[in-house]
């Protein structure tokens, strides 16, 4: 017994690790702090290729005069940022940069409203009808956006589409052969209730997913309360799911704002151009155009107003958080 006291005594601050186990040695602790960083490194990769490469590559290009007769003569003509300051000098481009920011408003505001009353249906409903709503959700969700486009462009055919033969049985007899890309207002409807239905299921189901994580003891005590649901929707559900709320709108931004096959595939951007957003409007400069490098120079500035709007909108959330706490 003295011995092991003498021994202890020796070292009078002998390092025990967590449950009494010895402690890892320094290497193999440096190891394992490696290891999250290894397991990354293939997606970080990836996307470093994938799109950083394009990118720069793109970004190269904006600053080039690039047509067809470059491209046949395999001559780089670097022009400085022509490209660029032609742009921000047409009326075109404002233009459309205000179109797009109010086209990815209405949408957003739309798609917000209707996943979140969806996704609040979803909570409500029984076992067998909120698995018969998630399954139609999840298949609209599913379907190709090329598919889905195609679809809408048959229900508003003017001829033999379902939406006219519809409206002129219930009595709108002047839609019976009514073509909606014939307008600004109705191509954009079209769009919209296109872009719409392709991005509610994502919202309602992460909201309906996110009410499960609510404790059923704060519902409980509003109605103790006389709390109505309105009034247990805002004072409980709200409040609890705002993180949510400000993540998924942040997402739908983006996601709407930099549309391209919807708007491209039902008309084009037309009639006459009216309907056209950025990535569109590059798109046509670019390749409709062959004027490769203002249309690289437009998607570079399309980029830098996307930071811009979702810099501003996560200064807002951050505001929001501070003045909370």
């Amino acid at each position: 017994m003295s011995a092991q006291i003498e021994e202890v005594a020796a070292d009078p601050a002998p390092r025990i690790g967590k449950g009494g186990a010895p402690p890892p040695r320094d290497g193999k602790g440096r190891a394992s702090q490696g290891v999250p960083y290894l397991l990354i490194l293939p997606a970080a990769a990836a996307t470093v290729l994938l799109l950083g490469w394009t990118l720069v590559k793109n970004g190269m290009l904006s600053f080039q005069n690039l047509n067809p007769r470059q491209l046949i003569q395999h001559v780089t003509e670097w022009n400085g940022v022509d490209n660029y300051t032609e742009a921000l000098g047409s009326s075109d481009f404002w233009s459309v940069t205000g179109r797009s920011v109010v086209f990815t408003a209405a949408n957003v505001v739309l798609i917000m409203g209707a996943g979140c009353l969806i996704g609040l249906l979803l909570a409500r409903l029984g076992t067998k009808l909120r698995l018969l709503l998630s399954l139609g959700l999840v298949l609209a969700w599913a379907m190709p956006v090329v598919a889905a486009t195609t679809v809408f462009q048959w229900l508003f055919a003017q001829r033999f589409g379902v939406v006219n033969y519809l409206l002129d049985s219930l009595g709108w007899h002047s839609m019976a052969d009514y073509n909606w890309t014939s307008g600004q207002f109705s191509t954009f409807f079209v769009i919209t209730v296109l872009i719409v239905w392709q991005s509610v299921p994502f919202v309602a189901i992460n909201l309906y997913a996110a009410t499960t994580t609510i404790p059923k003891e704060l519902y409980e005590a509003a109605s103790l309360d006389g709390a109505g649901p309105w009034k247990q929707f805002t004072s409980v559900t709200f409040p609890f799911l705002k993180p949510f709320f400000l993540a998924t709108t942040f997402l739908e931004v983006i996601w709407v704002f930099k549309s391209f096959t919807q708007v491209f595939a039902i008309n084009e951007g037309g009639p006459d151009r009216l309907t056209e957003t950025l990535p569109v409007y590059a798109f046509v400069e670019g390749m409709g155009n062959q004027h490769f490098g203002a249309g690289a120079a437009i998607s570079i500035l399309t980029i830098v107003i996307l930071l811009a709007l979702t810099a501003y909108y996560l200064r807002l959330v951050l505001k929001q958080e501070e003045d909370e706490l």
